[in-house]
């Protein structure tokens, strides 16, 4: 391109400000200065969202470099490329001319080429007798020389971006596994903890996933999934060394001797029913008639008749079954008045209005402690609920308190029967827990 040189388009396109700029840019191509087309052409590829061109309007520039008679495009090889309309349909894949055309003015526009119009709007070359060019009227490529250094930064930026996405979307999928693996593992082996509450946290983090997502998005989800993936397994770990801890002391209990000849339990009043009630031993206030309880549980009958208590050796192993927190609320619907605001949402509201509860039905402090250590800290707020759920017939709710906790140390009592029994008390009618 001769220096200072600006040329206008042929007939009616109109000349504008964006067209002067980039002859402008063209002029400033440093000396000596050259680069791969097809190199070039691929980091126009990498970054074709920033510089503003489509899919299509790259198939013409690929076939206009096509035309350039070098690997290498320099301002000593000369800049211009002078194809028919005709030779370059052919070489855009078959494309139309009033398609061809359209993605032209686009490669223009953009200012990755530039018009060199001939008088009549034909492209072609003039050259001297030696051969060589002397002028030739077409497209200019002086711009994407112009502008090399900052299309391979662009391109550069979109393979870093690319490739931290990547990354970032890897370890998004890892850290869902995770997640996922351990709820399940701590659900299947009744580790205490609101896994309620995670997993619906972990299924919104998930439904805000994108399919298409920036960078910053992903991190910012990615660090929130951490977070939870730290308090999953933090609570995990510290079941896992309260069950060594456990079995340790299991270990020794044999060499360990009772200094205190009264039992503790003996602090808390007996269990006993209202005089009203049929005192048989089998006859449980909540779990239903004896009966059913014997079918249910048959083990749970020598234990309530009359056996001293820690004749039996516990069950190992044994863990009380959660029930689902709808369930509980279905059948105990009182406890609602005294949760967290009047409501309750989750576990841990449960919990907090199973302490308020405990100390309104008289039941000691040890008591209760004893019940979550055996029962776990859900199930116990679910036996005080079911408690207060018929406090009428109970005498002692501590004393009936202990002796779960007892049942259950030996595997001789289950939370479903009494739920159930409540269940049909209440004639099915639920309060809404929202």
């Amino acid at each position: 391109m001769e220096s200072g040189y600006v040329t206008t388009p042929f007939g009616r396109r109109p000349m504008s400000l964006g067209m002067l700029a980039s002859q402008q840019l063209a002029e400033t191509i440093e000396p000596g200065m050259k680069r791969s087309k097809w190199k070039l052409f691929r980091a126009i590829c990498e970054a074709r969202p920033a510089l503003g061109v489509t899919d299509r309007a790259l198939t013409v520039l690929d076939a206009l470099l096509t035309f350039y008679p070098d690997d290498e495009i320099s301002e000593e090889k000369g800049l211009i490329v002078f194809p028919s309309n005709a030779q370059l349909s052919l070489r855009a894949r078959g494309m139309t001319p009033a398609t061809l055309r359209r993605h032209l003015a686009v490669l223009v526009e953009a200012g990755l080429i530039l018009r060199k119009d001939s008088p009549n709007g034909k492209r072609y070359a003039r050259r001297d007798r030696a051969g060589e060019i002397g002028e030739a009227f077409g497209f200019s490529v002086a711009p994407l020389l112009a502008r090399a250094v900052e299309i391979e930064g662009l391109a550069a930026e979109v393979v870093a971006d690319r490739e931290l996405i990547r990354a970032t979307r890897e370890r998004l999928t890892l850290c869902r596994r995770d997640i996922s693996k351990l709820i399940s593992a701590a659900l299947d082996e009744a580790v205490p903890g609101d896994w309620e509450q995670m997993s619906s946290m972990f299924r919104d983090l998930v439904r805000r996933i994108p399919r298409v997502a920036e960078a910053e998005e992903l991190a910012t989800l990615l660090d929130e999934m951490w977070l939870l993936r730290d308090e999953v397994v933090n609570l995990l770990e510290r079941h896992v060394k309260s069950q060594k801890i456990d079995a340790n002391e299991s270990h020794f209990e044999r060499h360990k001797q009772n200094s205190n000849p009264h039992s503790t339990s003996e602090l808390e009043p007996s269990f006993e029913t209202k005089q009203d009630a049929k005192p048989a031993a089998d006859n449980d206030p909540i779990a239903g008639p004896p009966d059913e309880q014997r079918l249910k549980h048959p083990a749970s009958a020598g234990a309530m008749s009359g056996r001293r208590p820690g004749a039996a050796e516990p069950a190992a192993g044994h863990t009380l079954k959660s029930f689902p927190l709808g369930l509980v609320l279905q059948a105990c619907p009182q406890i609602l008045d005294y949760g967290p605001g009047g409501t309750i949402g989750n576990w841990r509201d449960l919990m907090s209005a199973a302490v308020v509860v405990r100390s309104m039905l008289g039941v000691s402090p040890s008591a209760y402690e004893e019940a979550c250590a055996g029962m776990g800290p859900e199930n116990a707020a679910t036996v005080i609920a079911c408690i207060l759920e018929r406090g009428g017939h109970i005498n002692s709710p501590g004393g009936y308190l202990r002796d779960l906790t007892r049942r259950t140390e030996k595997g001789e009592f289950a939370i479903g029967p009494m739920l159930m029994a409540l269940v049909r008390a209440n004639g099915g009618v639920r309060r809404d827990a929202s």
